[in-house]
């Protein structure tokens, strides 16, 4: 890129997706699901037959390859401290996250070392080697990105498993990781959304921030989705939908579930698909 000034261009290979994943495996959309939440895309995972070799190729590519690399091409001296980073990046995949929250991690816990630049800059390192990605929150009434906390959402679920020994498994945030992936597989711009409601209780106003789990855009499509795990009862329904209801746009609502869900629309124009239906239907997000 240096050597062309401009005038090249930079292509992006992403792991596999769950659609270039899935009929590789040879393994049923179940089996498949889970292996992809646990090993992740990298393609070299399909070629490995045991657990404990695709644990220790994850492994070895986390500890040989990521970090040696960062460390040298940063000139960092601390390995130890940017795996600690990562870990906690790790730990926090779906949450809101920022410098600072990381920094008062390492400080409840006695660790001192790690200053708010250094962390910073650690947070911008894993980005740039596309280790993670990072998901600003928008505000969707008003209009206005919020600076801080973000997400973050590591490009490869089984590199982010394999850094905490495949001890967090939680298939509701993992599930959320791999939506925000193939969305940007799919090459949209994907944001955290914010809706901001005011609520009446006890003759007092006060407001309330709902979150809608991404905003979705690319040219003049846009489009609201929520990552649900399970919608048990009309209750959880309720709950998953709130933020969407309150959206003053008619722009496209979406709940994913996370089972093999037939897709239907409910009374407030919310269409409802499972995770397969989403993952594998390069239209889903139109039907």
């Amino acid at each position: 890129m240096t050597e062309f000034r401009g005038r090249g261009d930079e292509i992006h290979i992403a792991p596999l997706s769950f659609s270039e994943f899935y009929p590789a495996s040879g393994k049923t959309q179940a089996e498949a699901w889970n292996e992809y939440l646990y090993y992740g895309g990298l393609p070299y995972i399909l070629s490995e037959h045991d657990d404990e070799s695709k644990s220790l190729y994850l492994e070895r590519l986390n500890s040989e390859i990521y970090l040696r690399d960062i460390c040298e091409r940063y000139d960092l001296r601390d390995a130890h401290a940017m795996q600690s980073v990562m870990k906690v990046i790790s730990s926090s995949v779906g949450s809101l996250s920022n410098a600072q929250k990381i920094y008062d991690t390492f400080r409840s816990s006695g660790d001192k070392n790690l200053s708010m630049p250094t962390i910073s800059n650690y947070l911008r390192y894993l980005q740039q080697s596309f280790l993670i990605q990072k998901a600003e929150r928008y505000n969707i009434k008003g209009r206005k990105y919020i600076s801080t906390p973000s997400k973050y959402y590591y490009t490869d679920l089984g590199l982010r498993n394999a850094l905490l020994n495949f001890r967090q498994f939680e298939k509701t945030h993992l599930m959320e990781n791999a939506i925000y992936n193939e969305l940007i597989y799919r090459g949209f711009k994907v944001d955290v959304g914010i809706v901001e409601i005011r609520l009446n209780e006890n003759e007092k106003t006060h407001r309330k921030q709902l979150e809608v789990d991404f905003v979705v855009n690319r040219a003049g499509q846009r489009y609201y989705i929520q990552s649900a795990f399970s919608l048990p009862d009309s209750e959880k329904l309720k709950q998953e939908q709130a933020s969407l209801i309150h959206i003053p746009d008619s722009f496209k609502k979406i709940i994913v579930v996370g089972d093999d869900q037939k897709t239907w629309r409910n009374e407030y124009g919310i269409t409802i698909t499972g995770i397969y239906e989403f993952m594998l239907n390069e239209n889903s997000l139109d039907i």
